[in-house]
């Protein structure tokens, strides 16, 4: 039984999928806007929004936390220009936006993830 485990495995080992997982919000940072399937935005939600939790910090540790967890283009971005932007808001950085669009291989919803 699967009682209060979160996430999904995407199948792939757990390696892959932090890579996976790493590869996606570096893109979701520095594009502010992709389209990926509804399982893989509602994963990636609370990891980026944790991310600019931190980053709202602003101060030299979170900035090395963010290096280590992003590639440093992507943590510089999260740092110097989104953190500010968010710095009255509490929380609700990102939404999922269901789109009328279907992946060609299998059928898989698509949905737009951004920042508000």
């Amino acid at each position: 039984m699967r009682h209060q485990v979160k996430g999904t495995k995407f199948g792939r080992k757990k390696g892959d999928r932090n890579n996976f997982l790493s590869v996606l919000e570096h893109n979701l940072i520095m594009e502010e806007s992709i389209k990926t399937t509804a399982t893989r935005a509602k994963v990636l939600r609370p990891r980026v929004e944790k991310m600019i939790t931190l980053a709202k910090k602003q101060n030299l540790a979170s900035l090395r936390l963010l290096k280590a967890k992003l590639p440093e283009k992507a943590a510089f971005k999260l740092y110097n220009e989104m953190a500010p932007k968010y710095a009255e808001r509490k929380g609700g950085y990102l939404k999922i936006i269901k789109t009328a669009e279907h992946r060609m291989k299998d059928g898989a919803d698509l949905v737009q993830i951004k920042f508000v």
